[in-house]
Parts: C-alpha cells; structure tokens; sequence
C-alpha cells in the first residue's frame, strides 16, 4: 500500500494551486493523523499577521507554528499566548534580529512594501536553520485592475567548517494573477494566462478573465568565507538575492513568453478576413516570383 504523505502530495500535485489552502484543509479532515507531515511538505500562501506587542506585521507560515499559535520575530511571543512554545536560544535570537532588520531593508528596496519575516532555529546536529519570507500583495482599485500577490520562501541550513560555512538554500515562489475585462474589446495584454472564462460577477457581464498561478522551486549549495556571526546574514543574503533575480527572469523569459507564444498560436488577434487577403497575396507573389 502506498505511503498516504506520499498519495496526498500526489494529489495536491494535480489539484488547482490557487485552492491550496482550501485542499490541503479539507485533506488534513480526512486524514488528522497525518496534518503536521502534509503542512511541513506543503507550501501555503503566507498570511499576514499582527505583533500585538508592536504593532508591526509578520508573516505566518509552518516555520513559527507551535501548535496554533504563532511566534512574531518582533516581540519573540506565540500569538496566541504560548506558555511552553519553541523559542531560539539568546545567541542566535540576537541575529535573528540583526536578520529581521537587513532583509527589510532588502524587501523595501526590491518589492516596495510588502512584508517580510525572518525565522532562525537550532539543528540537532549542529549549526542552524531558517527561513526568509517576503509577501507583496497587488490590491485592485478598480474592477478592471489587475490583482495578484507574490510570495517568496527561502528555506537555508548553515553548517560551518572552520573558518567557512557551507549553506543549502531552497527557494519557493508562489505567484498568482488575475487580469480581468469589463465590457471592452479585448488586448494582447488580457491574453497572457493560461484560463479564459466568462462569468456574471456583481451585475456585470465580464469580458474576460485570466488567472495565471502556480509555484516554482529551485537549490543551490555554497560555501562562503565566516569572518563573525553577521557574516551569516551578509552570506545569506547574497545568495537570495542572486536567486531571487533568476526565479524573476525565469518567470519572465521562460513562462510568461512561453504561454504567450502559446495562447498568440491558440487565438488569433488580428482580423480574419484580413489574415486570409495576406496569405492569397502572399500566394500571388510567390507565384510572380515562380514565373
């Protein structure tokens, strides 16, 4: 029989990525026993919480989940109060602040708002672990404006080996869009996702809606030079930022073009009629030439 981790993340594989968090509830539902494997091998879209404490937002997500509460990197507490909940030790809750504060001087360079947390933790075997995360969220003013968000999960665990240290970074995108058309002819603009359909939304007809989403994750290995303990967030950061700018072209280049050129040989923008003169003409020189 087949290990039921494994069929439930065959099947989240196959079901839509913009219903992750809905699937993934109504899975942990069926099967309570196995919830903490499928919320650790999942990634869900991160939400946005508030530090009572601070008042300063942070990011949610599996990595500073206890239980049901959550720990703020601002103010170190479990929202909701946790008594007994997993803490770093003093010395790296001291970088993880030095960490919190560099990265959202990158994330306000980079995203221009947003949000971005950063969590750190003790490994068993020596060294530690963290994550990087950064949401920015595109809110439409208008019905006819596009809407989407962006997030980003940078999972490293550091090892050091004399006066180097060596990491290992996963990066996950997740990215949703949704471009939509009111009563107006459409765009090449409007075509660039992979699904169109027509609906009735508060009265009015929609002309057409595309909702463009899914995750891309990529690894990557490195040593770099240890001159002090900030020399973790200086390493740490030179690596996401490298792999940040190639996720980003990546998306550019390779999957936006790609469903691009698909959806222009799919439908044609141009006139048919018109489409049809340019070929017989082109037939008709041809034929000039020939002779």
């Amino acid at each position: 029989m087949a290990d039921p981790v494994d069929s439930m993340l065959d099947l989240m594989r196959r079901l839509p990525p913009t219903r992750v968090e809905e699937n993934v509830n109504a899975l942990i539902q069926l099967c309570p026993d196995y919830a903490d494997d499928l919320l650790g091998s999942v990634d869900q879209p991160l939400k946005v919480q508030t530090d009572h404490a601070t008042g300063r937002e942070y990011l949610a997500c599996d990595y500073n989940r206890d239980g049901d509460s959550y720990r703020s990197p601002w103010s170190n507490e479990y929202d909701p109060p946790l008594e007994d909940g997993t803490t770093p030790s003093p010395k790296l809750r001291k970088l993880e602040i030095a960490a919190n504060e560099a990265f959202d001087t990158y994330r306000e360079m980079y995203y221009e708002g947003g949000v971005s947390s950063v969590y750190l933790w003790e490994l068993d075997e020596g060294g530690f672990a963290g994550v990087v995360l950064f949401k920015k969220v595109m809110n439409p003013s208008t019905r006819d404006d596009p809407s989407g968000s962006w997030d980003s999960i940078h999972v490293f665990e550091m090892a050091e080996r004399g006066r180097q240290a060596h990491y290992k970074l996963t990066s996950t995108i997740m990215l949703q869009l949704v471009t939509r058309q009111n009563d107006k002819p459409e765009d090449a603009s409007s075509v660039i996702g992979s699904e169109k359909k027509n609906s009735e939304q508060h009265g009015k007809k929609m002309a057409g809606e595309v909702n463009l989403s899914g995750s891309m994750t990529r690894q990557t290995e490195q040593d770099w030079p240890l001159h002090d303990a900030s020399s973790h967030i200086t390493n740490t950061g030179r690596m996401i930022e490298e792999m940040e700018i190639k996720m980003r072209n990546l998306l550019q280049e390779v999957y936006f073009g790609k469903t691009r050129d698909i959806v222009y040989d799919l439908r044609s923008i141009d006139d048919l009629e018109r489409a049809q003169r340019q070929r017989e003409l082109q037939k008709e020189l041809v034929g000039f030439i020939k002779r």
